[in-house]
């Protein structure tokens, strides 16, 4: 019984092999993986983090386009007034409408455009993570030799005959007489 909680600590060693003693790479649980981390934060695997079922668009991304309320629609100007029935009947009308179409359009189509614009930003990460980020590196290391010979021959060249342009021609004054 002495050596009881050794025992279940090995037993916990050997049945999760995959998390380290420092903590787990995705979402590390001690002190010193923290602070190696981006700016103090903890990484998260971007499969497990959660959604907000509520606050749907916290980046306010669709704030001018798609909001769209009766109000915005249907409006009765003072004097041409409908039946107060017919007017909650068509506000309730239009707004039971749009949810219901909106989430059978969403249960139809939302999926399948979920699913090609997921391949189209994978693809679009792909290409940029591995097709132009390493051109325009690429690019920027052979310019350099370029950039630094080009460099010289202007100063060597160019800024001397500039230099004595200007200095050709710092005398020169212009004036402007108004005749009447």
């Amino acid at each position: 019984m002495t050596g009881g909680l050794k025992d279940r600590e090995a037993d916990e060693d050997f049945l999760s092999p995959f998390i380290r003693k420092q903590g787990n790479i995705y979402k590390p649980n001690n002190k010193e993986m923290e602070n190696d981390s981006l700016n103090g934060k903890t990484m998260e695997d971007v499969h497990t983090k959660e959604i907000d079922l509520v606050n749907r668009d916290p980046k306010r991304i669709n704030d001018d386009v798609v909001r769209v309320d009766f109000e915005d629609v249907i409006a009765e100007p003072p004097g041409t007034y409908s039946f107060d029935g017919v007017w909650k009947a068509s506000f309730t009308t239009f707004t039971v409408t749009k949810y219901w179409c909106y989430r059978l359009l969403t249960a139809l189509v939302g999926l399948p455009l979920a699913l090609i614009w997921g391949v189209f930003f994978a693809i679009l990460s792909f290409l940029h993570i591995w097709a132009v980020v390493p051109c325009v590196k690429s690019f920027l290391i052979e310019i350099h030799c370029v950039s630094r010979v080009y460099s010289i021959c202007v100063h060597t060249f160019f800024d001397p005959l500039f230099e004595a342009m200007g200095k050709c021609c710092s005398s020169i004054r212009v004036s402007s007489i108004k005749e009447v």
